[in-house]
């Protein structure tokens, strides 16, 4: 503790220099031009040298705005250890020249031991967030300041990984040999219906691991542009991956918990592709009972989650088990100017739909920024309600007891995510 402090002390400068700059959005037309064209690996070196203290700087100062209650959790300490070390070591190469002979491997090599090191970052965190709501329960106005931090920080992590595995990729040795036309980590054909099976492939296999069975899939593609033609676009597939399988396992669980007993078996799940001038599309249709309106929101909310609280084993990264999986999905979806939203007929079923950018040059990283702005939404003291409210004794964030202590009901738990 005495070392870290130490090292906050002496690092505050540097922070408070880079948090001054704002992060630099690029868009996936302008990560596949360079890595197409002219990958060099000094302009690489050159632009992440400075970009990454940035994107660092800027979370960093965001962090100490938190709560001290919740500061002060081991686990959220923890993380900003890490962050803390990894801006240290960044800090190293500040004004080390490409010409240096060792200095473009021995970045290389520490962007791979710093993309490591944030491995866990999301379940430590989430573990910071449990460990504070075990001790000083939950309060509307602090949970809305984390919810909004949480946006910010995990979206922050998006752009930093972005970044480390594009520069590793074009120049290390982890280039995937399965994928040979990528340009580091995103494909420029990428088969939106592949992945949408390869999603659904895996969460299948989960699925019957714990229910011995699941529904089957259903995939329909309706292109605009050329009708006769499978959809393709140019994005990061692990991403849409990572969004998809969090659906298809929402989706099929609910399915099985409602129909599990069902005379007529299973009914399928859904997946529409469908691509026209400004959006990509892809709606998860499934028939698990719906969610009621009042609680669509609470599913993306971090502090709301029923999830059960899993064990942090070393090397498992429990991300579903926090019950993150939909709010973590959303921001995927919105890193590039998208958007996941869901909605749900109670009774019935839900449509999941992930909105993507269909052109690549309008897909521009959607960064948090450290300002003023930013400043005041946690300076801002929670104000009265401007609407009527039926219940006397409710916050403005839920019904009072119940929000508190939410009940797991048949409909939440079928959205919260099975554990990985």
């Amino acid at each position: 503790m005495r070392i870290f402090v130490s090292l906050l002390k002496n690092t505050n400068p540097k922070i408070e220099y880079y948090s001054r700059f704002s992060p630099s959005p690029l868009s996936i037309k302008q990560f596949l031009d360079f890595g197409r064209d002219n990958a060099c690996e000094k302009t690489s070196y050159m632009f992440l040298r400075k970009e990454l203290p940035v994107r660092l700087a800027n979370t960093m100062k965001e962090v100490n705005l938190l709560p001290d209650n919740l500061l002060s959790q081991p686990s959220i300490r923890l993380v900003q250890k890490w962050y803390m070390q990894s801006f240290v070591e960044l800090l190293d190469y500040e004004n080390r020249k490409p010409e240096d002979p060792h200095a473009l491997n021995d970045f290389l090599d520490l962007l791979i031991e710093i993309r490591n090191r944030h491995n866990d970052v999301v379940p430590t965190m989430a573990q910071g967030v449990i460990e504070y709501k075990e001790k000083f329960g939950f309060d509307p106005f602090i949970s809305s300041n984390i919810q909004y931090f949480l946006d910010r920080f995990y979206t922050n992590r998006v752009s930093f990984r972005m970044l480390i595995n594009q520069h590793t990729l074009l120049f290390g040795n982890d280039t995937n040999p399965l994928h040979p036309k990528h340009i580091g980590s995103i494909d420029p054909t990428c088969s939106v219906a592949e992945v949408v099976s390869d999603a659904y492939d895996t969460a299948k296999m989960l699925c019957e691991k714990y229910y011995l069975a699941a529904p089957e899939l259903k995939i329909e593609e309706f292109n605009m542009k050329a009708p006769d033609k499978p959809i393709q676009a140019v994005y990061v597939p692990s991403h849409l991956f990572h969004m998809l399988f969090e659906l298809f396992k929402n989706s099929m669980r609910a399915t099985v918990e409602l129909h599990e007993n069902s005379e007529e078996g299973l009914p399928p799940v859904k997946a529409k592709v469908t691509l026209g001038k400004e959006d990509l599309s892809v709606k998860i249709s499934d028939r698990g009972g719906g969610v009621p309106l009042r609680k669509i929101d609470r599913l993306f909310n971090y502090m709301y989650s029923t999830a059960p609280t899993p064990s942090l084993e070393p090397g498992v990264v429990p991300l579903a088990g926090f019950g993150y999986g939909l709010p973590i999905s959303r921001l995927y979806a919105r890193y590039f100017q998208g958007d996941l939203k869901l909605y749900s007929m109670e009774g019935v079923g839900t449509d999941a739909v992930i909105y993507l950018k269909a052109l690549s040059s309008e897909s521009f990283e959607r960064l948090p920024v450290f300002n003023k702005s930013a400043l005041r939404h946690y300076k801002t003291s929670p104000e009265a309600d401007d609407w009527s409210n039926p219940n006397p004794m409710s916050s403005r964030h839920g019904d009072g007891k119940e929000e508190r202590a939410p009940r797991k009901d048949q409909s939440e738990r079928s959205y919260n995510s099975l554990e990985v």
